[in-house]
């Protein structure tokens, strides 16, 4: 689930650059109602939460019934998206449409904005609240239904902590002197190979595991992008790129891609995961969990992360539009996101999430920091050529951070200038 952005998104760009916006099919009258076509992912657990939602709206909607189905397969579901654009026949919803793809898909025509709905504008901001802005588009405009995320923040194995002389119930991880000193211990006392182990690979996603995550931390939730311009070529930028720099330069994080998980094989005593993590996890390891550091140790209350959302798109080619505008604040209701968050543990995008859902959080503690997490969170920015910035940024980060090569002053400047003529890019 975590890893679900692929490498596949850089293909479906290149694709949508190639066909412009001549895709999306002939589309219908947002007025119109009908029976609808719908994808939801094909993770058992959202399977079963898109198949009681599918079985509550037939039940008392038999004229306008959805036909459902798992997103077809390929190499990622951004490249089956951007096929299905440009072919014309995309369904009219499509759950799990990724952030960073959104950019891309309304560039190819594929996207309606939800808000041309009368009650569009109004639905999102008051069920997503304040995070509501960085899920529109620049013109404004929704294109994209804020639905889940999958907030990030640090999982520590106690078992290796304990083994390391560290306290495991109370671990100092919130500076980052407090982080070096941890992961220092952690090596060399032997408890495991290393510290913490974030993908070092080249994907372009890979960044919202390591930098993206102490960024937001470390500048109260500021993007990697604002108004067409970069943010990162900062003191703050700088610092945690540092951070980063000196774990790999020490070997207290690996510059090797791990084959299997680091965290759940005892390779690493630390990773930046989502609660997701929990049901994957259980009981195999003695976990806790903290945000993620920052260097002077921002109140947890205060602290801020990567969001790893994943959200709806209402698609260009649907006829009966008002339909799926209704499933859709269906899919989204207070009850249905309910059950979203008892059959997958991920959070909906929904303002006070914990003091609308007390019981459950109640009943599984585990969740409960994730859950007042959620309502601290940075998304990636909805600009153009999104994807290409994110891979301009991980080509930097690998070369200066991951690998040591050059300085990180040079770095930061020469991919903001290289990102601050992607975003102003038509």
């Amino acid at each position: 689930m975590r890893r679900s952005m692929t490498i596949g998104i850089l293909a479906a760009a290149t694709a949508i650059a190639l066909v412009g916006c001549s895709g999306g099919g002939g589309g219908g009258d947002a007025k119109t109602k009908g029976p609808i076509t719908i994808w939801y992912s094909n993770n058992p657990a959202e399977i079963a939460w898109g198949k009681q939602m599918v079985e509550a709206w037939n039940a008392d909607n038999p004229d306008e019934k959805i036909k459902a189905q798992e997103i077809p397969a390929g190499d990622s579901s951004e490249e089956v998206i951007s096929a299905a654009i440009t072919a014309g026949n995309a369904p009219c919803l499509i759950f799990n449409t990724s952030p960073a793809a959104v950019p891309q898909f309304e560039k190819q025509g594929g996207l309606v904005s939800l808000s041309e709905f009368k009650d569009g504008d109004d639905y999102i901001t008051k069920r997503t609240g304040d995070l509501a802005t960085q899920y529109a588009s620049a013109d404004g405009q929704y294109f994209q239904m804020p639905w889940k995320s999958n907030p990030v923040m640090i999982f520590y194995n106690k078992d290796l902590f304990a083994k390391a002389g560290l306290d495991a119930e109370n671990p100092k991880l919130s500076t980052y002197d407090d982080f070096l000193t941890a992961s220092r211990a952690i090596v060399k006392s032997g408890a495991a190979k290393y510290a913490i182990h974030p993908a070092p690979t080249s994907e372009f996603f890979q960044s919202w595991f390591d930098f993206y995550p102490l960024y937001a931390a470390e500048t109260g939730g500021t993007q990697l992008v604002e108004d067409g311009k970069a943010t990162f070529d900062t003191d703050e930028g700088e610092s945690v790129s540092e951070l980063w720099r000196t774990m790999y330069d020490e070997k207290l994080a690996g510059q090797e891609q791990y084959q299997g998980d680091s965290f759940l094989d005892g390779e690493a005593a630390m990773a930046i995961v989502g609660p997701w993590a929990i049901a994957v996890y259980g009981d195999d390891v003695n976990w806790g969990a903290v945000p993620v550091p920052t260097s002077e140790g921002t109140d947890a209350a205060d602290t801020y992360t990567f969001s790893d959302a994943k959200n709806i798109g209402l698609y260009s080619a649907c006829e009966n539009q008002q339909t799926a505008w209704d499933v859709l604040k269906f899919a989204t209701s207070e009850e249905q996101d309910g059950k979203l968050l008892e059959l997958t543990g991920q959070m909906p995008l929904r303002a006070d999430l914990t003091t609308v859902y007390p019981d459950y959080f109640a009943k599984n503690p585990a969740y409960e920091a994730f859950g007042d997490q959620a309502s601290r969170t940075v998304e990636v920015p909805n600009v153009t050529n999104s994807v290409e910035i994110w891979q301009n940024f991980r080509d930097g980060y690998s070369k200066a951070v991951i690998f040591g090569e050059g300085t990180i002053p040079d770095f930061l400047k020469d991919t903001a200038a290289k990102i601050d003529t992607l975003a102003a890019a038509n």
